[in-house]
């Protein structure tokens, strides 16, 4: 499940307590990715943080192509499970969202949207080849500078949280094998989902 301990329910006091009792109610467990996170609350917190602050302006369906955009490019799967979820839950068909996994280039998204998902793409892979006319290219089909930059922090972001969660080995929730078979195959880009 995870090459260091995750904190459980018996050790969880305090904020981390917290922590847990917001998944249940949000979730109806505790994410895996809030057990490893429970051994540093306050980063946990500083990370949420950042998110909501990055979210905070930014259109939410762009922020969740952004985000499985960079997520795949990590070969993430519990974040591109997550957000892929997301997508396909208040967003688009199940069908479409695989289709945008597999190659957004190809998947009828507008020209705005494949855009932003190649720029998270690099950013993801390699933020030194990110160049001057990829960031003209957002420009000339209507971005802001605040809209660029919104892209950009959301795929930086997405760095931090996918590189720790799989760096420590940390699975998907068992949850996301409920998802709709072919979709969940097209979202598991990395690790597999953990067993229940």
């Amino acid at each position: 499940m995870a090459f260091i301990g995750m904190v459980s329910d018996s050790e969880a006091f305090g904020p981390v307590a917290e922590l847990y009792e917001t998944d249940r109610i949000n979730l109806g467990y505790v994410a895996n990715h809030t057990r490893i996170f429970a051994h540093r609350p306050a980063v946990y917190d500083a990370w949420q943080q950042l998110r909501a602050a990055i979210t905070e302006g930014m259109d939410r369906r762009r922020y969740e192509l952004v985000t499985v955009a960079a997520a795949r490019a990590l070969h993430s799967s519990y974040c591109t499970l997550a957000h892929g979820k997301v997508l396909a839950d208040r967003f688009l068909e199940p069908s479409r969202v695989r289709q945008i996994v597999t190659d957004h280039r190809s998947a009828g998204l507008d020209v705005v949207d494949v855009a932003v998902m190649d720029l998270a793409e690099t950013v993801a892979r390699d933020a030194t080849a990110v160049t001057r006319a990829d960031i003209e290219r957002l420009r000339g089909i209507g971005l802001s500078d605040v809209e660029i930059f919104d892209v950009i922090a959301a795929a930086a972001a997405r760095c931090f949280f996918s590189k720790a969660l799989d760096a420590l080995g940390v699975q998907a929730d068992a949850a996301f094998a409920k998802l709709e078979p072919e979709l969940r195959d097209a979202l598991t880009v990395g690790r597999p989902i953990a067993e229940p």
